[in-house]
């Protein structure tokens, strides 16, 4: 007997994102690229926690745990004849809709719908979940779909009750009343392998009876949902008339013709080539051949969602201008930058230039960077965080989604040519508070000189001004906090100070200065990278022999005789963060367990899930000594990842 296909809220969520992919969902031979995203997003944030606390401030709930759809319901059927009672996870049908409620309140003929969300609300911001013009906000609109979605099946799977309708969510303007609440919710394994939360035994009242959740109504902006008009491929709809169209196809296994945008940038149905090569389907590729008739050969070619930093990608699709070298200057709209390098549109012809005359070098501005280089002073440091934000905060007295900097890495060049490793910082300590410690280490590593210092994007100016309000705020600060305080401001750029050794952001002087059409143009440090090695003689002849960590060579403080350009098959070099050592031996179990089957930290969310992972999970000494020192590796590459675009630069300017 084959397993009825019922619209859940997710399958519904998706359908309005994009109809199509309900065809696609749940597929083996449509490999989803998200699957594992969402996982590492909700254990990054602290999801699976909020949600266990939410019950928590709802004790005496029944947990209705089957998998099975028919037994769920039937056991909430079971639960709804009594007059009162709370439960978690409930199972509600409507013909061939399917949701399970976060919390429900029964209270005679009264329900309470609670959707528990990991995501922050300001309860001193007017109204934000609608625009000024009265609309429901972009921003909003996913989480409030979701709730829609379920009162409605709610209302049609119950008639005659009435149903009130709330977001539970991380409230940003309350403390949290006790040391180590996170600490409390450990991710664990179930008695059926599933992940779970294991809530301490020490939980107490005084962790419940400062609410750092916030329950807010959200029935007036599910009306609105639910009087909307909506397209159903060209059609307009009611809600309950989208709900039926996507139902209907999705019941019967029936793809909805697609209509390609901007959006498919994202899509999560792409496979890699490995896996094209495996068998498996490539849902994006298939809406592209199907809209624009496209061969095979035609995703070679760039297409309009490579073009950097454009807000008209949809206006061009429109027109049937699909490819970059469909573009022209008019398109573009080209306005000379009013300061030094090139601006945003100048940048983005360029781009579409090196399509049409095929020419896969790299530009460089020598002028321009020669004269950004002529106004620093050596050494020259460059810095990277790890950082993390998580909805119930690790210690006292902090507010859901603080930021937390729990690591850095620093790396200096001098004036000779000469580079080091020279710092780095880690504060893995389960429920330990590290920004003023880190800022502390970070002062005293950078304030032996005078150089410039170097970051990679804002990421660092921001989380640097989050702890400089972090120690005004504190009613407890450290006993250096005016001199924490003044370095900060020394080092970083606000509306209302640039300081005297304010950061350089090399991200800033890609966007000027350089572009190479291997980026296919990103500007993020992970693709600037391998497209700089690929073209630079000079960093290939240094870095193809085992120089960094090696004894008169480069000190590092994690690497002994590394190698950091390695050619594959083709004779290009390999991404250094594909280089990476894995977490655990591939054999071991724990490479599995760590960091949901993801053995090597290539990317900066990674670490993040790792910190995270090691605050709040059962792990032995050995795994988490083995993640400590992965994300020591990881962020050193991060710094020398800088230092290797600079040297390329430096080279270019200075030597041809």
């Amino acid at each position: 007997m084959l397993k009825p296909r019922y619209l859940t809220k997710t399958r519904y969520k998706l359908g309005i994102d994009c109809p199509t992919k309900l065809f696609y969902t749940g597929k083996k031979e449509y490999p989803d690229q998200r699957q594992e995203d969402a996982f590492l997003a909700a254990l990054a944030e602290g999801g699976f926690q909020v949600g266990e606390l939410a019950r928590q401030y709802y004790r005496g709930g029944i947990n209705i745990d089957s998998l099975d759809y028919t037994e769920a319901e039937d056991m909430t059927r079971d639960l709804m004849k009594q007059d009162q009672v709370i439960m978690y996870e409930p199972a509600f049908r409507y013909k061939n809709l399917f949701i399970r409620i976060d919390i429900l309140v029964k209270d005679g003929n009264n329900l309470r719908l609670i959707e528990v969300k990991s995501k922050s609300y300001d309860n001193q911001q007017d109204n934000p979940f609608l625009t000024k013009g009265g609309k429901i906000s972009s921003g909003w609109e996913p989480y409030l779909q979701d709730v829609a979605f379920q009162k409605y099946v709610l209302e049609n799977a119950c008639p005659g009750f009435i149903i009130h309708s709330y977001l539970m969510m991380a409230d940003k303007n309350v403390t949290c009343p006790t040391d180590g609440l996170n600490q409390k919710f450990r991710i664990m394994k179930d008695t059926k392998n599933r992940k779970g939360i294991k809530v301490s035994n020490s939980l107490t009242d005084e962790d419940l009876n400062n609410r750092i959740l916030i329950e807010v109504p959200v029935d007036d902006y599910v009306h609105l949902i639910h009087d909307g008009t909506y397209d159903a491929c060209g059609n307009d709809v009611s809600f309950a008339g989208l709900i039926y169209f996507l139902s209907r196809y999705y019941e019967q296994d029936k793809k909805i013709s697609p209509e390609i945008s901007s959006n498919c940038k994202g899509c999560e149905f792409r496979c890699t080539p490995e896996e094209e090569a495996a068998g498996f389907k490539n849902g994006f590729k298939e809406c592209w051949k199907e809209v624009l008739n496209w061969k095979e050969s035609d995703f070679n070619e760039p297409s309009i969602l490579e073009l950097w930093s454009s807000q008209r990608k949809n206006s061009y699709i429109t027109v049937g201008k699909v490819k970059l070298k469909d573009l022209t200057q008019h398109d573009i709209n080209i306005k000379p930058s009013k300061v030094s390098g090139m601006s945003a549109s100048e940048r983005q012809w360029l781009q579409v230039e090196k399509v049409k005359s095929n020419d896969t070098s790299a530009y460089f501005d020598i002028a321009g960077m020669k004269a950004e280089m002529d106004t620093w002073s050596y050494p020259l440091h460059h810095i990277d965080f790890e950082t993390s934000r998580v909805a119930i905060p690790f210690n006292k007295g902090r507010k859901p989604y603080e930021g937390i900097i729990f690591q850095f890495s620093h790396h200096i060049v001098h004036e000779n040519g000469a580079v080091e490793h020279a710092g780095q910082y880690l504060n893995a300590a389960s429920g330990v508070f590290p920004n003023y410690e880190c800022v502390h280490e970070l002062k005293r590593q950078l304030e032996k000189d005078n150089g410039t210092i170097f970051r990679y994007a804002t990421h660092e100016n921001s989380y640097l001004l989050e702890v400089y309000r972090q120690l005004l705020d504190d009613p407890e600060p450290p006993n250096d906090r005016d001199e924490l305080c003044e370095f900060i401001k020394t080092i970083t750029k606000s509306d209302d100070w640039t300081g005297k050794r304010c950061m350089v952001d090399l991200w800033d002087l890609v966007k000027k200065y350089y572009y190479d059409p291997a980026t296919h143009g990103s500007n993020s440090i992970k693709a600037v990278l391998p497209a700089i090695l690929n073209s630079s003689s000079y960093l290939q002849g240094k870095y193809s022999k085992p120089v960094y960590g090696a004894t008169g060579g480069i000190k590092s403080l994690n690497y002994s005789d590394w190698t950091w350009v390695i050619y594959d098959d083709n004779g290009k070099v390999t991404d250094p963060y594909n280089l990476l050592p894995p977490v655990f031996d591939k054999n071991t179990d724990a490479s599995i367990e760590l960091i949901s089957q993801d053995e090597e930290l290539k990317e900066g969310g990674a670490a993040m899930t790792a910190y995270c992972r090691m605050q709040f999970s059962e792990m032995s000494d050995h795994e988490r000594d083995k993640l400590k020192t992965a994300l020591l590796k990881y962020c050193e590459l991060d710094t020398f990842a800088m230092v290797m675009i600079y040297e390329a630069w430096r080279e270019m300017v200075y030597n041809k």
